[in-house]
């Protein structure tokens, strides 16, 4: 049925409301009606009027209780009613015509006492859908919208319940509750939400708990929190559907009368393999591989062992200019001296850019001035117990004050984002050369300048992809998660941030991040070492009986108490486990980079994930004869103690 501006794509008749709380209804109490869903403009509306109002329910809309007590349309008291049904789920009618704006429906009188039950609501308002238990009289469903308000019970007295829901299926995903099986939590099929920005969100304050419950709060973690439940979850929004298919619900068995239709997709892993790892990687052994002309040789089988044990404390300092791009793994020697003569006439000139600026300039220019003020708050409480970085007067300070400043004309758009001095802090202490340290912070950023966006799709994405393979390797865990409203894994979101910084020891931060830059074995293995941390604290979190808040605190309490050898050590081990499983779904091969990224359909950010080892800085020029000499502000620091090589023996 169509007319003007609208299309009628689901009809059924036979649909009664029960105004009456007895459980043997008179027929004064049964008000029989029609059941549509309507496409109007660029919305889908679900219509529901009596019989006598059935010939135009496109003009009515759905009016949502009045909070404050008024009501503009009636001074009636609202009517209240219990259908029989249980008590939590008592309805209460919290929709009436708008008669003031619209002008009456065919076939009725305005002020049609039958007429007052009609409803019109937006698919988008819908926030649940409860059905009845099987064999009880009539089938009804219960609709709840986004505001908490309930619809009335729908009774079908003629059938048409999973009609109707494999209608709306069309439209929206409809997810089984975890807690009741009834119960089917409504999302649109693209969910997206976690807008807030960095500030607004504090993730850097230490009340961090005041974080989750803002996540909490937004329809993205509700979201992602009752996946774990979804119709073949390996569908839905956590993989695009294919181009004609049908989310449609599956039948149930013929013999049972409209039963709840959960269907869940299981992954059946094999054994997780025993892995050893190896002791870190010696200059003597990196000097193995320097060839003529002090080319690196054998580059993959040099990853891999630097994957496998990390490097030395010694050969950081070199090494790391490698694994951050900043010098080529090809190029020789000289070609390497010309590249960082390059770059550092490069970056003294972007650093004059705002050394130049005058205060009465800078008064001028807020956006300057405000990524000054954020810089120097925030550097004044980095990493201040390490010693490179304590005291009042300490050059290191000065260093990252001027390499974040610098940054924000190196990258105007990002500019400075909290938690990119926490970057880096580890960078310049292992450096210790500002120019150097520099550009291995582009290097980095180049890695991980999606997490800082303002649109943060790079860290929606990213949750999304640790949801899934926690899924996969831990149904359980995520069921319990879910059931404590933590199944979103917010508490998870520093970590992915700013790569586990917070959450290890000092030196073992810069062994976790030099095997993550080498990109072996593949690339997103930050999501699996979240994952290993999770496995680590399995049996802690479900048998204690956490709630939400407990499971927030017993997070954060891990931090500096990790091994980052036994979290490496279980993280390669879940990825030999996935990689072994002759039936992973393609969605969780390209998380793990066994098969290439599926083509984004639209503008939007791709599904794979960034690559977490960057391609090697392109082939430098020859070296010229007239080179600049490298500026005296180029500061080499040393610190008094080797406190790291203490540290890791």
């Amino acid at each position: 049925m169509e007319g003007a501006g609208y299309r009628v794509v689901f009809e059924k008749g036979g649909v009664y409301l029960h105004t009456s709380a007895k459980k043997h209804q008179d027929p004064d109490s049964l008000i029989a009606g029609v059941i549509r869903v309507v496409e109007k403009d660029s919305d889908v509306l679900l219509h529901w009027v009596p019989v006598e109002e059935a010939g135009d329910s496109t003009q009515i809309l759905f009016s949502k209780k009045d909070v404050s007590g008024g009501d503009s349309c009636t001074s009636e008291e609202e009517p209240t009613f219990d259908p029989g049904y249980e008590p939590d789920w008592a309805v209460i009618s919290t929709v009436r015509p708008q008669s003031r704006h619209l002008e009456p429906t065919r076939g009725a009188e305005p002020s049609s006492p039958r007429g007052s039950w009609a409803f019109s609501v937006s698919l988008g308002e819908l926030k649940s859908i409860r059905r009845s238990k099987p064999g009880l009289s009539w089938a009804y469903l219960v609709l709840v919208t986004q505001a908490g308000g309930s619809l009335p019970a729908l009774h079908f007295h003629r059938g048409g319940t999973r009609a109707l829901l494999r209608v709306l299926s069309r439209y929206l995903l409809l997810a089984s509750s975890p807690q009741d099986p009834r119960l089917y939590l409504v999302f649109p099929h693209d969910s997206s939400a976690l807008s807030s920005s960095f500030h607004h969100l504090q993730l850097f304050d230490q009340d961090s708990s005041n974080v989750v419950s803002r996540f909490l709060q937004d329809p993205y973690s509700t979201t992602f929190s009752s996946f774990s439940r979804v119709t073949n979850f390996f569908r839905g929004a956590l993989q695009p559907h294919l181009e004609g298919a049908s989310p449609d619900l599956l039948p149930p068995p013929d013999d049972e009368p409209e039963p709840g239709f959960e269907v869940i997709s299981c992954v059946e892993l094999g054994p997780r393999p025993a892995v050893e790892r190896a002791p870190p990687l010696t200059e003597e052994e990196w000097a193995h591989h320097v060839g003529p002309e002090g080319r690196l040789q054998q580059v993959p089988v040099l990853k891999a062992r630097i994957f496998s044990g990390g490097l030395s404390p010694g050969l950081r300092r070199e090494a790391w200019k490698f694994l951050l791009g900043y010098l080529s793994w090809e190029g020789s020697a000289e070609e390497h001296k010309a590249h960082v003569r390059k770059k550092t006439d490069e970056y003294f000139r972007m650093k004059l850019q705002w050394k130049s600026v005058s205060p009465e300039q800078e008064r001028r220019n807020s956006l300057l001035h405000g990524y000054r003020s954020l810089i120097e708050r925030d550097v004044s409480r980095t990493d201040r117990t390490n010693k490179f970085y304590e005291g009042p007067e300490n050059p290191g300070l000065g260093l990252l004050n001027d390499i974040l400043l610098t940054y924000c004309m190196y990258h105007f758009d990002l500019g400075y984002v909290q938690g990119m001095s926490d970057l880096l802090s580890p960078i310049l202490y292992v450096i210790q050369n500002e120019v150097d340290a520099f550009w291995c912070f582009c290097g980095f950023m180049e890695l991980v300048h999606g997490n800082f966006e303002e649109s943060q799709e790079t860290m929606k994405r990213q949750l999304g992809q640790l949801l899934l393979l926690l899924r996969v390797l831990d149904p359980q865990l995520c069921d319990f998660l879910d059931s404590q409203d933590s199944g979103s894994l917010c508490f998870c979101f520093r970590w992915l941030l700013i790569w586990f910084k917070r959450e290890f020891p000092f030196p073992d931060v810069l062994r976790l991040w030099e095997v993550l830059w080498t990109g072996l074995p593949g690339p997103n293995l930050h999501l699996l070492v979240a994952c290993a941390i999770l496995d680590m604290e399995r049996d802690t979190l479900m048998l204690s009986g956490f709630g939400s808040n407990e499971i927030l605190k017993h997070i954060n309490e891990l931090t500096m108490k990790l091994s980052v050898e036994d979290v490496l050590t279980r993280a390669e081990a879940l990825y030999r486990q996935l990689t072994a499983c002759p039936e992973l779904p393609h969605n969780v091969q390209e998380v793990l980079g066994l098969v290439p990224p599926t083509e984004p359909q639209s503008p939007s950010p791709p599904t794979s994930p960034l690559p977490l080892s960057p391609t090697g800085a392109p082939p430098a020029p020859p070296p010229t004869e007239d080179t600049a000499p490298q500026p005296d502000s180029s500061l080499e620091i040393l610190p008094e103690e080797e406190e790291e090589e203490s540290a890791e023996s």
